[in-house]
């Protein structure tokens, strides 16, 4: 429970202390909205250091130089709140999370994640999903990475189990040819949504895959290119799970 209250106790003095940062980036985006953007990101990368450090998570990390210096699609399971906080901690170019819509109503969470150029999916309404993932291509086209967690919310199911991937996700690189990089994260679940509300120190294993560019598929994986990335992942994470303690 100490982690739990430690880490609640960072978060709001972080958002509160950052309102001041808020104003300096929206000047700074007058600029350079490229400069903004960096400066966004070093600053919650640093904030979410700090809240790993402070639950104790151990974090093994496997086949990060497969990532490719280009604006790429993160494809990955998705179990737990902190997947986000982990793999954001480590991205080295401008990277857009896709989070579900209602986020964007979140007070000061939305404006860092609308600096750090994340989009918000309606789930529920398939014209606004489109655009969404229309600006998730222009983004791509303009440099910049986006993630995506497929499964469409948290799998809740049994451990090394995924819900399947939603098709319209990976339009973002069917449509420009971005390379995917399969993301497989291993026992997330165990920092919070186990034993909520109490965090622990739980030990979590992060898999980047070699770059998947669709067009270099054959025409059937290309077609069934959430499959054929989903079941990249589950192998993945099957391998992984013999890692954790």
């Amino acid at each position: 429970m100490l982690r739990f209250i430690a880490s609640a106790i960072f978060l709001v003095t972080f958002l509160i202390i950052a309102i001041p940062l808020l104003l300096v980036e929206w000047i700074i985006g007058l600029f350079s909205k490229n400069v903004k953007a960096y400066s966004s990101l070093r600053i919650v990368q640093w904030a979410f250091k700090v809240l790993i450090k402070i639950c104790g998570i151990q974090v093994t990390i496997i086949g990060e130089e497969h990532i490719p210096d280009e604006a790429v699609l993160f494809v990955g399971n998705h179990r737990s709140i902190f997947d986000t906080v982990l793999t954001y901690s480590r991205v080295k170019r401008l990277t857009g999370y896709v989070a579900k819509d209602s986020m964007e109503k979140t007070p000061l969470f939305s404006a860092w994640m609308r600096n750090l150029n994340c989009l918000f999916l309606n789930r529920d309404n398939p014209k606004e999903g489109l655009k969404t993932i229309l600006q998730a291509i222009e983004y791509i086209k303009a440099g910049i990475s986006i993630c995506i967690f497929p499964e469409g919310g948290r799998n809740k199911g049994e451990e090394l189990t995924m819900l399947p991937f939603k098709a319209g996700a990976f339009k973002v690189s069917t449509k420009t040819n971005c390379a995917i990089i399969p993301m497989s994260i291993n026992n997330a679940i165990g920092i919070f949504e186990q034993q909520f509300p109490r965090v622990k120190k739980t030990h979590v294993v992060i898999e980047y895959g070699k770059p998947i560019y669709p067009n270099d598929l054959e025409p059937e994986n290309k077609k069934q290119i959430g499959a054929y990335v989903q079941n990249i992942i589950q192998e993945t994470i099957q391998k992984n799970s013999a890692l954790i303690e």
